[in-house]
């Protein structure tokens, strides 16, 4: 456990288990801890250095052939926060160890194609850590919800992605599936304080509003999703993300915990340390000519 931040296993209060629903599901709790804002942005910059460590473990293993990598999956409703969890958590990560990828609405291109053909390219590599913000749920989700696809179609991509996230998992990804769970309400509030700051306009999409009117639909359709997609190689967490301070501080949480599942170390080293040391420092007499 972090410091004196969390009262309980935070990872473990936030899984998706059996019998899971998500209207039994408070946006605006905060399981795990009894903090507050201050609080949770502490335990944020205090776990840092723990986060950035196995990271670079983890990297550092896949340069001597380790497999290992994660993918972290966000998905929300429009407003819950997945900017803020990039640049408040993993803004905190070395550049060259984070892959990030982005999926909007699908090209001309990409609709040519199965639903997954735009996403394969992006699975991290070994040694990385992948964020999807969101990502092939998209196509479980506001496909489903809009009718862009038929039934029978949505369908048959839960069953593609069962079979896609079980493939890239016995590669070695670790898989970690995170829904940011945001009330109506506070959808709201974040969407009018976006219209009354000037410099907030650019973040704000009228068809926002429409998806709004849907919320239902949405809720259903990512029950159903979690239901049908969450696996012990893939799991699911549902955290409560009216509070920015604490959706950042779980979601930090939870991939400090995959990685401590995972348990990088150093790579031991094939070259003689002491024999290196001595050619480094029969150099230090080396200057540029004048």
């Amino acid at each position: 456990m972090a410091h004196k931040f969390w009262t309980d296993d935070v990872t473990e209060l936030l899984r998706v288990r059996k019998e899971f629903s998500l209207r039994e599901v408070d946006p605006g709790s905060t399981p795990g801890t009894n903090a507050n804002k201050r609080g949770g942005q502490a335990e944020l910059a205090w776990s840092a250095q723990e986060v950035r460590e196995l990271q670079e473990k983890l990297f550092a293993q896949s340069r001597v052939g380790a497999r290992d990598r994660v993918l972290v999956v966000l998905q929300a409703m429009d407003a819950a926060g997945k900017g803020g969890i990039v640049n408040h958590v993993f803004a905190q990560l070395e550049p060259y160890g984070l892959a990030l990828a982005a999926f909007k609405a699908p090209t001309e291109e990409e609709r040519a194609h199965d639903f997954l053909w735009r996403v394969e390219p992006h699975v991290p590599g070994p040694g990385l850590i992948g964020l999807f913000d969101r990502s092939h749920y998209e196509d479980v989700l506001i496909q489903r919800v809009r009718s862009f696809a038929p039934p029978e179609e949505i369908e048959r991509r839960y069953g593609a992605i069962i079979d896609f996230e079980r493939r890239i998992a016995d590669d070695g990804v670790r898989i970690v599936k995170i829904m940011l769970h945001i009330s109506p309400e506070e959808q709201a509030a974040r969407l009018l304080d976006r219209l009354g700051d000037p410099e907030k306009h650019w973040k704000y999409n009228a068809g926002d509003v429409d998806e709004r009117l849907l919320w239902p639909e949405y809720m259903d359709a990512f029950q159903l999703a979690i239901e049908r997609t969450a696996a012990p190689h893939a799991p699911w967490y549902v955290v409560p993300a009216n509070a920015k301070w604490y959706a950042r501080a779980a979601v930090q949480r939870i991939v400090i915990s995959e990685l401590q599942r995972i348990g990088p170390e150093w790579p031991a080293v094939d070259f003689d340390v002491a024999a290196e040391r001595a050619r480094v420092e029969a150099t230090l007499g080396l200057s540029w000519p004048n």
